[in-house]
């Protein structure tokens, strides 16, 4: 397996794993990255963000994980964590884990906290966040583009 940042050639790989990972679950629409309008083009759009970076895991050619960072609009010191994804039949390897050590170490020379907004039926994912020692908070912060996410985490990255 081969960690290495998102090209142009993955777009349509990561965009069939975020949407079928989120199909999978029933959220599958409005409010999730569902319908992020630059789902289809995510390589450009990291590449055109400042403070942004996203990675693909991949496995004999085949996308099969992704995550990456960007920043929140009207904060500085705060990033995101966005679209972490590991295809149903690569859960359980560690992909996840090792996504998270990467954007970590990454997102902590941009930002002084990471942000993440989730769902509370993304169980695995939540107990991921509390592994690396995310704190819940009670509300979203800024204006936030996924409105059907219901959880919310801060990690002191600095």
């Amino acid at each position: 397996m081969v960690l290495r940042t998102i090209s142009s050639k993955d777009n349509q790989a990561v965009e069939r794993l975020v949407k079928s990972s989120l199909k999978e679950v029933g959220l599958a629409m409005k409010g999730t990255a569902y319908m992020d309008p630059q789902l289809s083009q995510l390589s450009q759009f990291y590449l055109d963000t400042p403070k942004s970076r996203f990675w693909v895991i991949e496995d004999e050619d085949e996308v099969v994980a992704c995550g990456g960072y960007g920043p929140i609009e009207g904060v500085s010191d705060m990033g995101e964590l966005q679209k972490l994804y590991v295809r149903k039949d690569k859960r359980g390897q560690g992909l996840s884990k090792q996504l998270m050590d990467h954007i970590l170490s990454h997102a902590s020379q941009d930002y002084d906290y990471l942000y993440i907004e989730t769902h509370h039926i993304l169980k695995e994912a939540n107990s991921l966040y509390q592994q690396y020692d995310f704190n819940q908070i009670s509300r979203p912060l800024g204006h936030p583009e996924h409105s059907a996410m219901d959880c919310w985490y801060i990690k002191k990255l600095k």
